[in-house]
């Protein structure tokens, strides 16, 4: 029996390469190998989302002209020329801005010696419960004068320097939280909203109209958060508040829970009461929640999905965590690989080369799955398919951190199955891998070998690899997804971006079968097919997918549909003149952010049920009852029957 094929039909999110729909943070990773014009279009579009420029003409098809913070027009030349190095500066990994990492507020413990301690202090300020050695007299204007009897320990502010400075920032002053009602929500989770918009705005086709043609509970959302909501707003403050003298507040915690990208996408996004899951696998978890949706589209129990994260962690007490695992490239291990005195926090990143760490980052990506009969239906623009992921553990470990084995079952699985799908030529010859490439010495070594090994065993040569982390840091969860999208962009441009911030590959990296771009690497006339997405995680939490192009799904669906292919090819220009539209819009600021607080509620009165199924209003389809015993012959049949 033939199955469903999941395939792309939107995609969404923001990084520190910018906005991914309409290829525009693609687009920044391989800037200096585009032709002029897309060159401007980039650095008007990302001057724009920064708030360096604002559209001067709002709701326009085409926005021609741009106004400063001055109030000054100015044409997409003078954009160009007048923002573009602030721009490349704002953008990829860089320095620090959230906060300030070398001054980090924290509390010092001291301990105070002698027979007794004497201070002043304001009556309204004493802790509730005393501390059982002092003693407290009235002093005049509502102070008091405390006498402590005994030596003890005390927190005195002071402040701390971080030794890794370098993250993969969103884009310099772009803030999530302005683009709509955030309503003290994390981080992590206005991105979440904001990364889910952009892929649906980017379908093309209404989200209505999408909904209407499917069956509520065919419809499902698979997001997550690897470590939570971290930003004060969520855990952070939680875990705060009282070292710091606060309030826990009633959000912090149903806010911090790492299903919450979910949820606010359900609830705020699509409005859906369909299918929801929330999966983490550490640093693979895109792919977690990605092998479910596949699988579900697949087996035909879901016709739509939602899937993605949205992870903000760049925050001093993730960075100090890792950084005593040693696991990010600390400002003084950077400056001895370059031999200098101050840190190039540009190329802190360094997969495949001499390197030292991986760069925290933050990032949300969202993609929207449709099965092949519901695209071609509404006429969905296609931008890859993902037939297949796989997910495999490390079975015994000696550290939880270490890679293992699963990886590569999980990597040869998915060549495996590509070729079944493809065919041999489209995998040895039209593949590239997209490496989890994590930027630490024992990932260039192990993943490296993991490549040549598997090439080996299926007789590949000059095995294109790439890593998007080279430019965008490492966003834990989503960092998969960053690699995919970074993907789509090589299937629309034909350009596999170069491992840039590398000037040669280290001595113990396997080469024998890989081939390590260190420039942008345009494959136009070789035309890739597939592109393989390897994670590995913490903990041996290790996947691999397989993302067919857009090229390659065309002619699986023409084979599929025969004369209904081209009827949908005809279909499908209308959506991509609509997401064209919307792009426009995007590249002008206009991000059309949708948040759907305060939208009447589902009437639970007004709920139909049957033995048939039930029927919610507002949704042009019921929910029907799946009929059949699939354990029927261990039914037991009564002597009545």
């Amino acid at each position: 029996m033939s199955h469903s094929l999941p395939v792309i039909v939107g995609f969404g999110g923001y990084n520190a390469a910018g906005r991914s729909s309409s290829h525009q943070a693609f687009r920044r990773m391989v800037f200096e190998s585009l032709p002029a014009p897309e060159q401007q279009q980039t650095v008007v579009g990302l001057a724009c989302l920064m708030g360096y420029v604002s559209a001067h003409s709002p709701g326009a098809e085409q926005n021609e002209s741009y106004q400063d913070k001055e109030g000054t027009v100015l044409t997409a030349d003078q954009v160009d020329t007048r923002f573009r190095q602030e721009v490349l500066d704002g953008t990829l990994i860089r320095k620090i801005e959230l906060f300030d990492a070398t001054a980090v507020a924290g509390h010092k413990k001291i301990n105070v010696t002698g027979d007794r301690l004497v201070f002043t202090m304001t009556k309204r300020d004493l802790p509730h419960n005393l501390p059982k050695d002092w003693q407290v007299r009235d002093l005049e204007e509502g102070n008091v004068e405390v006498t402590a009897s005994s030596a003890g320990q005390y927190l005195v502010e002071t402040h701390h320097e971080l030794i890794a400075k370098a993250a993969g920032e969103l884009p310099k002053g772009f803030n999530p939280a302005d683009h709509y009602n955030s309503r003290f929500h994390p981080r992590g989770l206005q991105m979440a909203i904001l990364g889910s918009s952009d892929a649906v705005h980017s379908l093309g086709i209404p989200w209505d109209k999408v909904a209407d043609h499917v069956r509520p509970d065919q419809v499902g959302v698979y997001s997550s958060s690897a470590l939570g909501q971290m930003t004060e707003e969520g855990f952070a403050g939680l875990f705060q508040a009282r070292l710091k003298g606060n309030r826990t507040t009633a959000k912090q915690v149903p806010m911090a829970l790492n299903s919450m990208p979910a949820d606010f996408i359900n609830a705020y996004v699509l409005g859906s009461v369909g299918h929801t899951e929330a999966i983490t696998g550490a640093c693979a978890t895109f792919l977690y929640v990605l092998q479910a949706a596949v699988r579900d589209i697949r087996s035909g129990r879901r016709r739509v999905a939602m899937v993605g994260n949205a992870e903000s962690t760049i925050v001093s007490e993730v960075s100090e965590g890792f950084s005593n695992m040693s696991a990010l490239g600390s400002d003084e291990n950077i400056c001895k690989l370059d031999g200098t005195e101050k840190p190039d926090w540009r190329r802190a990143s360094r997969p495949f080369g001499h390197n030292c760490g991986f760069t925290l980052a933050e990032a949300t990506q969202y993609i929207v799955l449709m099965d092949d009969a519901l695209a071609v239906e509404l006429g969905a623009d296609i931008h890859g398919a993902v037939s297949d992921v796989f997910i495999n553990a490390d079975g015994v470990k000696k550290s939880i951190s270490a890679p293992g084995v699963g990886n590569y079952i999980s990597f040869s699985k998915a060549v495996a199955a590509a070729i079944e799908v493809v065919g041999k030529d489209a995998v040895q010859n039209h593949s590239f891998v997209h490496a989890h490439g994590s930027s630490t010495p024992a990932n260039r070594t192990t993943e490296s070998e993991l490549i040549d090994r598997v090439a080996t065993a299926f007789d590949i040569y000059d095995w294109p690899v790439t890593a998007a982390k080279s430019f965008v840091g490492h966003s834990l969860s989503t960092a998969s997804g960053d690699q995919l999208v970074s993907a789509l962009g090589t299937f629309k441009y034909h350009m596999i971006p170069g491992i840039k911030t590398v000037s040669e590959i280290a001595p113990d990296v396997h080469q024998e079968r890989a081939r390590f771009a260190l420039k942008d690497m345009d494959v136009s006339e070789q035309r890739m097919d597939v592109a393989f997405i390897n994670s590995k995680g913490f903990g041996g939490n290790n996947a691999t997918a397989v993302v067919l192009s857009p090229s390659k799904v065309d002619s699986m669906l023409a084979q599929r549909y025969g004369d209904k292919f081209a009827n949908y090819c005809a279909r499908r220009e209308q959506t991509r003149s609509h997401s064209a539209a919307y792009a426009a819009r995007a590249d002008a600021g206009q991000l059309d952010v949708i948040y759907r607080f305060g939208e009447p509620l589902i009437n639970e009165a007004g709920l139909s049920i049957s033995a048939e199924g039930v029927s919610v209003p507002g949704f042009a389809q019921q929910v029907i009852f799946e009929k059949g015993n699939p354990w029927q012959d261990m039914r037991e049949t009564a002597a009545a029957d």
